[in-house]
């Protein structure tokens, strides 16, 4: 059986838009998952550039890569100012 050859998969490359970015977190909140939300946090930061998102939050941007990694452990404090540099908001629903 020939071996397949795979490449790894970057969400960052395929988010093009501010509608494209929020659908995808809207998505990933749906999961309910905290390191699924952070993670997607970090890959729309990365789509956007981190070193912008770290100048916007005052935070590092080292700091931010580890944070929002699929293994980080961000505070909620972290959350709050990513998701209001990225230029989202909050909304709820019942």
């Amino acid at each position: 059986m020939a071996k397949t050859n795979t490449l790894p998969w970057d969400a960052a490359a395929h988010l093009n838009s501010k509608e494209e970015m929020a659908a995808y977190l809207e998505a990933v909140l749906e999961e309910s998952e905290p390191a699924l939300v952070a993670a997607a946090l970090g890959d729309i930061a990365r789509a956007r550039g981190m070193t912008q998102l770290a100048r916007d939050t005052g935070l590092g941007r080292e700091s931010l890569y580890k944070a929002l990694s699929p293994t980080g452990n961000p505070e909620f404090s972290t959350i709050m100012k990513v998701v209001e540099a990225l230029g989202f908001d909050y909304t709820h629903r019942l």
